[in-house]
């Protein structure tokens, strides 16, 4: 028992509080739990949707990055066209 009492001394500890805000922060930032009806959406859910979330955005992310990089090497590298989405693919 000391030797996690020694390992939770060190770190700062997380209140009950400021868990339920940061769940509340989080039913507010995914579509797909701020959508519902219902406000009473458990923590586990929404722990669970926000990382399926995270995961769809990455996904996006990497076929948007794809189809860009597609696009680049169809144009001119040099256009106008060219420049924009070098500027898109490095933001």
């Amino acid at each position: 028992m000391s030797s996690r009492r020694s390992r939770q001394s060190g770190t700062s500890r997380i209140t009950d509080d400021q868990i339920i805000d940061l769940v509340s922060k989080l039913r507010q930032l995914v579509p797909e739990i701020r959508n519902r009806r219902s406000d009473k959406v458990p923590a586990s859910k929404v722990l669970q949707e926000t990382c399926n979330y995270i995961r769809n955005l990455h996904r996006e992310v990497d076929d948007l990055s794809e189809r860009l990089s597609q696009l680049l090497a169809t144009i001119d590298a040099e256009s106008a066209e060219a420049s924009i989405i070098r500027s898109l693919i490095t933001q």
